[in-house]
């Protein structure tokens, strides 16, 4: 898999470190119940279509880029960096 890094170029994958889901997720509060974490670090989607995830150019520029691909066709339809990523809006100090 080639992944095109906004400020390298296409590369190689083996460049990059996968991070995981982009999506924000809902982080338990502080004394959750243990439920709450086990859900939180251990149950994931298994999608098939496309997805965004993160992924860090660790041999390259060593920026933060969101990568939006399709996880039955593994096809790249975009990359940014994730500083270019518009931060979701606050509420009462919580992410919307």
């Amino acid at each position: 898999m080639r992944i095109t890094c906004p400020l390298c170029g296409t590369r190689d994958r083996r460049e990059f470190t996968y991070y995981g889901d982009a999506v924000y997720s809902d982080r338990p509060a502080d004394g959750a119940p243990v439920e709450a974490w086990d859900d939180y670090l251990h149950l994931r989607d298994n999608p098939a279509g496309e997805t965004r995830d993160l992924w860090y150019h660790e041999l390259g520029c060593s920026s933060w880029i969101e990568v939006t691909r399709n996880t039955v066709t593994h096809e790249i339809s975009a990359t940014r960096l994730l500083t270019d990523r518009k931060k979701p809006a606050k509420v009462r100090g919580k992410a919307k």
